[in-house]
């Protein structure tokens, strides 16, 4: 069963086991709640990331706080990841997972600049902005468009509940953004062609808000 799992999205397989085991990894090393041990192994801390240790940008998506955080993120994570994986491609639905993983916990870094934050839910709302995208772009499509409604509503009532305490809102916006962006950028041949203006558009606007983040507040 783990065999046909890996064929129908090795992707997203391999992304929850890496999130699980760096999760084993935390457990054995202090505890993934502990706050010095997460910013000890790659959690987004501004002031760290200002001080050159900008692979937390990365890293911050791959770990977890607590065993209830990284159960919803991978369920969360194996159906969008299914879906899309098989839509754009492992190697798109990747680029459009790590760059959101990336603009999520950047615009997190400049928006939250006091806060420790983690978890893969910045990638997880660049699928959800991936499938926003592919709704718009391919509303002729029955499937896509039911799928993209759908979570579109999950999205809104995500980020009402963003408003409590404790939520890295910026991060899920950050990773929405991204996602919804480089969808644009990386196409979706299965569905059909995006044409080279949108990509282009969308392309600049990404680079021009990685540039205002990073130069107007970080550096």
């Amino acid at each position: 069963m783990t065999n046909r799992f890996f064929k129908a999205a090795p992707v997203t397989v391999s992304l929850i086991a890496i999130n699980v085991l760096v999760f084993l990894w935390l457990t054995v090393n202090g505890g993934s709640t502990s706050t010095a041990v997460l910013v000890t192994y790659g959690a987004k801390y501004t002031p760290l990331i200002v001080a050159g240790q900008w692979w937390r940008l990365m890293s911050a998506g791959f770990l977890h706080i607590g065993i209830e955080h990284l159960v919803i993120n991978m369920l969360t994570l194996y159906f969008l990841g299914l879906y899309l994986e098989n839509i754009l491609g492992s190697l798109r639905m990747l680029l459009v997972y790590l760059a959101s993983i990336i603009g999520g916990n950047l615009l997190s870094a400049v928006v939250a600049a006091n806060s420790v934050s983690a978890g893969a839910s910045t990638g997880i709302f660049g699928l959800f902005g991936a499938f926003i995208f592919l709704g718009a772009e391919f509303h002729d499509n029955p499937l896509i468009h039911q799928l993209a409604r759908q979570f579109l509503i999950l999205v809104i009532f995500n980020l009402v509940a963003d408003l409590m305490p404790g939520i890295d809102m910026a991060g899920h916006i950050g990773g929405l953004l991204t996602g919804f962006l480089m969808t644009a950028i990386v196409g979706a041949p299965k569905l059909g062609q995006i044409s080279l203006i949108k990509r282009l558009l969308s392309g600049t606007i990404l680079v021009l808000l990685v540039w205002m983040l990073v130069w107007r507040g970080l550096l």
